[in-house]
């Protein structure tokens, strides 16, 4: 497999960046990716729930292969609409208050018109508020400030703002001269790139995977429950694609794809963690083995709704998660030679 599809999976990527998507909100960003997919010629379908399923193909239906990346990301809810017509907000998923400040943000109604703003401090003047820097930051004390003339409530719900409307940050993506991908929501957005990367060298290569393969880009993920439906007859085994972890006392890097041995809900199947360091070992593939501390992925929600299955994570190594999040070109084509290598395709 060559780096050319590590590219490609990265400006998909980008692509679907652009779309807002915050757990909840997730129905513009999922008929773009079923579109995707059905541009490179697989049949792909929005369930219920509203994720994307996607056939590619392969022999063995009664020992298929599940490969999840959810599509959803952070954000947040408008809570309450204060009386000089800013907005309170609740995070959607892991958002943090701390990570926010001074970030730009869209503001999408029910009606389908969307407002500009920005998270601000309450009382965000250093020259005026003397306990500036003491301040906490949480969602009681950022606001977010509307790019209208707003004074009051009754200004900004004639805006057609209402509670439950969602606020979403600027992803500010870019991808350097160098090969990294800068973004809010690479978690997990890269990924659904990857699996897209992996679909087009399928079909490039007119390769065709012994046993059956899913590709199940899901949404709710941020709130626990994206991977816990859809999981078609025959699967016997689910990895999920998310992002790799990287900091202090693991070893990955942004170049690598990381093997997770164990996280948060505890350690994934040896049998395929076994297996994905040997498809790692056979394509040549940069990878790291680590133990994330504070971490849950789909594959752990589609075992607690009770599917009977085999279970591993992978990934592009991702520093700064649930932050302005860093990656690389080269941890994207590792993860793809891992799923390469795994598939034997």
């Amino acid at each position: 497999m060559t780096r050319d599809y590590a590219i490609y999976a990265s400006n998909v990527a980008k692509e679907v960046l652009a779309i807002d998507s915050p757990t909840g909100y997730t129905k513009e960003a999922a008929e773009w990716a079923k579109s995707a997919f059905e541009a490179l010629g697989f049949g792909a379908a929005i369930t219920a729930k509203g994720g994307v399923l996607v056939d590619l193909g392969g022999g063995n239906e009664t020992d298929a292969l599940l490969l999840e990346a959810h599509l959803d990301t952070l954000g947040a809810m408008v809570a309450e609409i204060k009386s000089n017509g800013r907005l309170r907000v609740t995070n959607l998923g892991g958002l943090r208050a701390e990570n926010c400040e001074a970030e730009n943000v869209r503001i999408r109604t029910r009606s389908g018109k969307v407002l500009d703003g920005t998270f601000q401090l309450c009382n965000a003047s250093v020259h005026v508020n003397g306990k500036y820097g003491d301040t906490k930051r949480t969602f009681d004390t950022l606001e977010v400030v509307i790019d209208e003339d707003v004074n009051s409530s009754e200004d900004t719900r004639a805006l057609g703002i209402e509670v439950g409307d969602i606020v979403c940050p600027d992803p500010r993506t870019r991808i350097t001269e160098s090969g990294y991908i800068k973004s809010r929501f690479l978690d997990d957005k890269l990924s659904v790139g990857i699996l897209l990367g992996f679909a087009k060298y399928l079909r490039d290569c007119n390769k065709t995977p012994s046993r059956k393969v899913y590709a199940h880009i899901t949404v709710y993920e941020e709130v626990g429950h994206g991977g816990a439906a859809s999981v078609p007859d025959g699967v016997t085994e689910a990895i999920s694609v998310d992002m790799g972890c990287v900091g202090d006392g693991l070893t990955c890097t942004e170049r690598q794809v990381s093997i997770c041995a164990k996280d948060s809900g505890g350690p994934y199947s040896y049998e395929v963690v076994g297996k994905l360091i040997e498809a790692a070992k056979k394509e040549g593939a940069d990878y790291a083995v680590d133990v994330y501390p504070h971490y849950g992925s789909d594959v752990e929600a589609t075992l607690s709704a009770g599917n009977d299955i085999r279970h591993g994570l992978i990934g592009a190594g991702v520093y700064a998660s649930h932050g302005y999040e860093r990656s690389h070109i080269d941890g994207v084509w590792n993860t793809l030679k891992v799923l390469k290598g795994y598939l034997k395709v």
